[in-house]
Order: structure tokens, then C-alpha cells, then sequence
């Protein structure tokens, strides 16, 4: 009998165990766009990838947790974390006052500038107000490049699109006359089409880009953030920097 009860004993420690760790592992949604390319893009399968989506992974096994993706378009992203539709956003989003009355933000997983891409043949040899005076610059909308753009270049004509790829599309049409963009993505754009440069001088420099929570989820945010240094310091971050860059990002 007592031989009996011993091994029931251990088989109910056994099933607990696993539950209890089940219990301890958080579940999380992640937001991000899934049309900026390299930091996070849809592939044929339509399922998100990219630099963005590594990190992400890579943060959620350090954190303990089952994370799920979902794609938002970029116009409607921050509403719908304030809505619950997911619990963080991991899409390249630039530390900006406006921003920080609505989220709240990790700290930083890479430091980002605006460059001017444009054609290598054609007349565009600086990123002035004064040389872009009678151009047409495509920005991707609601982004900080839009944001520059409107004040600090006030004069040059802006187009704005819902997605940077419609505006590199137009570029390519010739209905722009250059893009003004994250490096990051100007430099995966480059690569992918002959005939591009970037030019000029960095535009903004030191553009924090972090990871948004809902604005009364700060304790989420310091859990990212303290996964951040944590992928800093075992070489995963550094794994996954030199997978998309040839240059460290997290420094800019």
C-alpha cells in the first residue's frame, strides 16, 4: 500500500511540474506591418519574417513566452494595440513625444537615420531644401520621415503612401523624383534594384526604435527591454544584426 502511494505521489508531482511551467509562460500577440522590407515582410506563405520578426522571436524565448504574430496595416497599428488586438508592436517604430503620450516603449533595439535614395543618373546630388526645391519625394505616411519632411523641409513637395513600397514603386515609374526613408530599408532597396543611391547626408540621425505596449504596461515594456540586453550580451542579437546588415544597427 505504502509502495502505492508513493508512486501515485510522484505521478501527481509529474503531471504538476509541467503544468506549472505552462502556467509561467506567458502568451503574447506581436504587431507588426509586414510590408517594410528587410525589418518585416510576408513571404510566400504569407507568414511575417525579417529582422523585426527575429528580434521578436528571439525576445520571446528569452521572456518565456509563446508569442503569436499579426499582421496591421502601419496607419492603424497604434489604435489597434490600444484596441487589444495584439499586446506589443515590434515594426520599426521611432521613439517620438507624440508616440510616448500614447504607448509606452522599451528601450531601444536599434538606432535608425533617414537617407535620401535616388536615381544615380539623374540631377539629384544633395538632401537640401534647396537642391529638392522643384522635386517630388515620396515618405511612407504616419512615420517619422513624413514628420521631418514636413518640418523641416516645408517647401519641398511631399507625397505621401500608405506603404514604402508604393512609394519605391513610383520612384521606379519615374513618378518620384527620390525617397526619403529609414537607412535600413534604403539600403535593402538598393540592393535590390540597380540604378539607386543614396545621397547626400543623413537627413536625422539617432532615431531611437523601440518596441510599443499599451501605455498603462510599463511592466511589459521593462520585460523587453531587459530581453533586449539579455540577446545583447549572449551574441543572439548580434546573430540575427549580421543575417540582414552588413553594418551594426543596433548603433546605427
Amino acid at each position: 500500500m505504502l509502495l502505492r502511494r508513493t508512486f501515485l505521489a510522484l505521478s501527481v508531482v509529474a503531471l504538476t511540474v509541467p503544468a506549472a511551467l505552462a502556467q509561467d509562460k506567458m502568451s503574447l500577440k506581436i504587431g507588426s506591418e509586414g510590408a517594410y522590407p528587410p525589418f518585416n515582410q510576408l513571404n510566400s506563405n504569407n507568414e511575417l519574417e525579417g529582422f523585426d520578426i527575429d528580434i521578436a522571436r528571439a525576445l520571446c524565448e528569452e521572456m518565456n513566452a509563446e508569442c503569436e504574430f499579426v499582421t496591421q496595416d502601419w496607419d492603424g497599428i497604434i489604435p489597434a494595440l490600444q484596441a487589444g488586438k495584439f499586446d506589443a508592436i515590434v515594426a520599426s517604430m521611432s521613439i517620438t513625444p507624440e508616440r510616448q503620450e500614447q504607448v509606452s516603449f522599451s528601450e531601444p533595439y536599434y538606432t535608425n537615420s533617414l537617407r535620401l535614395v535616388a536615381a544615380s543618373d539623374g540631377d539629384i546630388k544633395d538632401a537640401t531644401a534647396e537642391t529638392l526645391a522643384d522635386k517630388t519625394i515620396g515618405v511612407q505616411q504616419g512615420t517619422v520621415a513624413e514628420t521631418f519632411m514636413t518640418e523641416e523641409m516645408g517647401d519641398v513637395t511631399m507625397k505621401p503612401y500608405p506603404t514604402q513600397e508604393e512609394a519605391y514603386l513610383d520612384l521606379k515609374n519615374g513618378r518620384l523624383d527620390g525617397v526619403v526613408a529609414d537607412f535600413g530599408v534604403q539600403d535593402e532597396f538598393i540592393k535590390q534594384n540597380e540604378g539607386y543611391e543614396v545621397v547626400g547626408e543623413p537627413l536625422l540621425q539617432d532615431d531611437q526604435i523601440a518596441i510599443a505596449v499599451r501605455k498603462d504596461e510599463q511592466d511589459l515594456a521593462d520585460k523587453f527591454s531587459a530581453a533586449i540586453k539579455a540577446i545583447r550580451d549572449n551574441g543572439t542579437y548580434q546573430k540575427i544584426n549580421e543575417k540582414y546588415f552588413g553594418f551594426d544597427i543596433y548603433g546605427g
